[in-house]
């Protein structure tokens, strides 16, 4: 089961040269654009379609963390996961409608520089950093760790560092062309992980069909799913009582119930989506049409998304369950060990979807590392900016210095240099998982992680776009208040206020301690933020002086973007009418 035949190599093969020899292409092809050389590289300013922004999006955002994470919920938990992915798509309508024209009418290409524009340097300053070691820490390390996890799986375990390694160089040569060639080589890839992923589910389902002796019929294979386990086809978890058992105390920790819509579910998505660099970079380089229609063109795609990454964990569960899936040895190894089950050459365009989802986030997190390093950091505390053109016309925002053709290149240099640091960091500590990530579980780590930072950052951006009177104080406040309640509700707030309040109930873990759902602590974390910033800012001028200046023709829509807008809420209505 752990072999590959020569046709799975060969695939894999022609996918690395396909995506290599393309990205070359457009590397060689980008030299002859009048842009500079740091704006092209950092944002491909311009050169981006709506379908290649929708596609990158996409193909950045689903990786190991979706198709080993997930997945591995998917078989612990079932469907209430898709969550994650479902509101994501709601949250991109937002973030398309309401967020976007207000960073592309001050020509924001960075979110430091967003915070800088809004508050003041030393809110820059700290979230730079911040934003740096959780990209490094956290997301760089899971994604390498989940992905060797998953490939060495197929090949042999015993391939774990020389997977990693391979995973880490492949994603550092697709970041040298900076984010025009990832950006279109991203195309490539999420077509081969829409396709090798529904190849791999529709195989699934006829596996299991076949286990359970009704021949190769991927639909009667999803009703055997159904059948032999209903409990993950809900979308809302019931709330655990005295007479549950610690397996589902466990599901609901992760998936609170209906009261995670109240809470973190949102914070989550429109941190993620509206407030993260990674993901907002590859639409700040274009105009408000293209920038719309490919943000929701992403939304539309994660309605699909669960179906490629979950429904293969739940077939591991049935399969283990039903003694057809022996040796699994946990819920992360779920993905993999679906993808043993498949033919000659499917295996190949398998491992070749799981790798696209793999680099093409390693890629565009380099690239977010090297951006923020470079433009908020290196360029304002180690270099002196060179002086603005005194004889250029006023612009609303702040104007952009001008570099020579030596400074250009010096800081495309820099930031290939901070992405090299980076993945050799992630190498480094998940040689040996030093971070405790298979502990965890993957998607949850990510998340849990994630959340100490997201309430404070999110509070400071929503309140900072939509209200006038914020004031940079209350920023640095907020961003503090944030960080504490979220380590406070996760590790103290049961000591000091018991396990059952008006603001949470908190059960036993596996270790028999109290432990509150992080994404209750993460939505307790943002309304205290939010309640601190307000106050704050009370005491400030009526209308801070770098607020910025909103008007309604910024927010309105063209008919197509309202068709696709109408389009997925349809969707999204029936999906959970369906499975609530």
């Amino acid at each position: 089961m752990n072999s590959l035949s020569g046709l799975d190599i060969l695939i894999f093969v022609f996918y690395f040269i396909l995506v290599a020899g393309y990205g070359y292409w457009v590397y060689n092809k980008k030299k002859k654009a009048t842009i500079s050389a740091s704006h092209d590289y950092f944002l491909a300013e311009g050169s981006l379609t709506w379908w290649a922004i929708g596609a990158s999006l996409i193909a950045s955002n689903i990786s190991a963390e979706q198709f080993i994470g997930m997945s591995g919920n998917g078989y612990f938990v079932g469907i209430a996961v898709a969550a994650y992915e479902w509101i994501a798509a709601l949250a991109l309508i937002i973030i398309a409608v309401w967020f976007m024209p207000v960073y592309l009418k001050n020509k924001i290409y960075t979110m430091p520089q967003f915070l800088k524009t809004r508050y003041n340097e030393t809110v820059s300053l700290i979230m730079a950093i911040f934003w740096l070691f959780l990209y490094v820490f956290v997301n760089l390390t899971s994604i390498l760790y989940l992905g060797a996890i998953a490939i060495s799986g197929l090949i042999g375990p015993e391939y774990l560092h020389t997977v990693m390694i391979a995973l880490a160089v492949f994603s550092l040569i697709i970041t040298l062309g900076g984010m025009k060639v990832i950006g279109y080589t991203d195309v490539i890839q999420v077509a081969v992980l829409i396709i090798g992923g529904f190849a791999t589910i529709y195989f699934a389902l006829t596996i299991v069909s076949e286990k359970f002796g009704l021949g190769r019929d991927a639909m009667a294979g999803f009703k055997t799913l159904m059948d032999q386990a209903p409990d993950h086809f809900h979308m809302i978890l019931d709330k655990p009582t005295a007479a549950s058992s610690q397996e589902d105390v466990n599901k609901y920790l992760i998936l609170p119930g209906i009261a995670m819509y109240f809470a973190g579910q949102w914070i989550v998505n429109l941190n993620y989506w509206g407030c993260n660099q990674y993901i907002t970079q590859r639409a700040l380089g274009a105009d408000l049409d293209t920038a719309r229609k490919g943000i929701l063109f992403a939304g539309f795609l994660k309605l699909l998304m669960p179906i490629i990454v979950m429904l293969p964990g739940i077939a591991a569960y049935v399969l283990h369950k039903n003694g057809h899936l022996e040796g699994l040895r946990g819920m992360d190894d779920a993905y993999s060990a679906i993808l043993g089950f498949l033919p000659s050459g499917l295996k190949g365009l398998a491992i070749a979807a799981l790798t696209a989802a793999i680099v093409a986030s390693l890629a565009g997190k380099l690239n977010s590392i090297g951006t923020i390093f470079t433009l908020d950091i290196y360029l304002k505390y180690f270099r002196k900016k060179p002086a603005a053109d005194p004889h250029a016309p006023a612009m609303d925002a702040a104007p952009t210095p001008v570099y020579n053709e030596g400074e250009e290149k010096n800081m495309v240099w820099v930031g290939r240099m901070a992405a090299l640091v980076s993945i050799v960091l992630a190498v480094v500590f998940e040689w040996k998982d030093l971070l405790g990530i298979s502990g965890e579980g993957g998607f949850t780590f990510i998340q849990k992680y994630t959340g100490f930072i997201s309430p404070g950052v999110f509070a400071m951006f929503i309140l900072g776009m939509f209200w006038k009177r914020t004031t940079g104080a209350a920023a640095v406040a907020g961003l503090i208040t944030g960080f504490v309640m979220a380590i406070f509700f996760n590790s103290f707030a049961v000591t000091v206020f018991g396990h059952e309040t008006l603001m949470y109930t908190a059960f036993k873990n596996n270790d028999g301690v109290y432990e509150i759902p992080f994404l209750i602590n993460m939505g307790w974390a943002f309304f205290i933020t939010m309640a601190v910033m307000i106050g704050i800012s009370l005491t400030g001028p009526k209308v801070n002086p770098k607020a910025f200046e909103l008007d309604k023709s910024m927010f309105k829509l063209k008919p197509s973007v309202i068709a696709m807008i109408v389009f997925t809420l349809l969707i999204l209505t029936a999906l959970y009418v369906k499975f609530w």
